[in-house]
């Protein structure tokens, strides 16, 4: 999730649900240690419990982002071992770790003895040839030897020579049953699942076999799904609604989000970082394409302001307003507007 889940993404998501555990994106341990700490580190408070993810390979200068990340109030600190890319293998950690399952043993020791928040690790079902489920048993117990007591596993191998990170998102097969089978081994552990999971069905099936489930761009891509699975294992909406009330519900919850944009542009944010991560907001709604191509087109200008947001949810409630589909009561949306 590189350059998506930054914290305006989080926030926003955080609107429609208190029950989830975000995750940032990767953050590589050098740039955390040598960059601008509250480019890197910063975070709304209302964005917890939130996870601060780390890419890197040497266990000193993990130990040391850890200790930054208790220091700066994050709830978890989380080692990346699954990402495949050129730019992270080149820099020998990611996915390629997967081949050196006592170095990530020693990283993981060495972030557990120096922080109290939990420390967990991200990583695939196995690299290239190195694919087997003995492969895979085996680096989990290793890493769970240093320490790591949960485990979020991305049920599908990564291939780091011949496909792209987005190829390999999506070629190599899903195979949550590996991950079914790690649990039963290790009952001890904490085993969430990852990878190809897009709705609260499928995300309870999953929960028979797991601990947990981890949901990435199926969110980024339809964020109103978290109400719905908020609501179904949490029960925390209330009850089913029309689709006439879900309608003005992500308008209430955009509207929620004025207050934490208007903050942001105070601050020197871009509208343009801001509204990027909201175009899924009305996914699949009648107006969704008016919403899209308003933010897309007048976001990016140089004085864009709130008002952008304003004019695009102004737009698709009035085109509400001609279409029935949106009014099964025949009542209107005139005193709603």
């Amino acid at each position: 999730m590189l350059d998506m889940t930054d914290r305006h993404c989080r926030s926003f998501l955080r609107l429609f649900s208190r029950n989830f555990r975000l995750y940032t994106e990767m953050k590589v341990a050098g740039s955390i240690i040598y960059g601008d700490r509250e480019r890197f580190l910063g975070f709304d408070s209302t964005e917890h419990p939130l996870a601060l993810q780390i890419g890197g390979c040497e266990p000193d200068q993990l130990a040391f982002c850890a200790k930054l990340a208790e220091q700066w109030g994050y709830d978890e600190v989380n080692l990346n071992v699954g990402c495949p890319s050129d730019r992270v293998q080149n820099a020998q950690f990611g996915a390629c770790l997967m081949a050196k399952p006592g170095l990530v043993a020693k990283c993981v020791e060495s972030m557990v003895n120096a922080v109290a928040i939990p420390v967990s690790v991200k990583t695939r079902i196995g690299i290239d040839d190195m694919d087997s489920y003995r492969n895979l048993s085996d680096f989990v117990g290793q890493v769970a030897g240093g320490g790591c007591e949960t485990f979020i596993i991305h049920a599908r191998k990564a291939w780091l020579k011949g496909l792209s990170p987005k190829e390999n998102r999506t070629i190599p097969p899903l195979d949550h049953a590996v991950v079914y089978r790690l649990k039963t081994e290790y009952p001890e552990l904490n085993i969430i699942i990852n990878g190809g999971i897009c709705n609260a069905g499928q995300i309870a099936t999953h929960l028979r076999y797991t601990d947990g489930v981890m949901m990435g761009r199926e969110v980024y891509r339809n964020p109103w799904i978290l109400r719905e699975i908020d609501q179904r294992f949490f029960g925390s909406q209330g009850g089913p609604v029309s689709q006439f009330d879900e309608f003005l519900l992500r308008g209430d919850l955009i509207r929620a989000f004025f207050p934490y944009i208007e903050n942001q542009l105070t601050k020197g944010a871009c509208l343009r970082h801001i509204t990027r991560h909201i175009l899924g907001l009305y996914h699949g709604q009648p107006g969704a394409r008016i919403w899209r191509r308003h933010l897309s087109t007048y976001g990016p200008g140089k004085n864009a302001g709130l008002e952008v947001v304003q004019q695009a949810l102004k737009l698709v409630e009035d085109s509400a307003q001609i279409n029935p589909v949106f009014d099964p009561r025949r009542t209107g949306l005139a005193a709603y507007a």
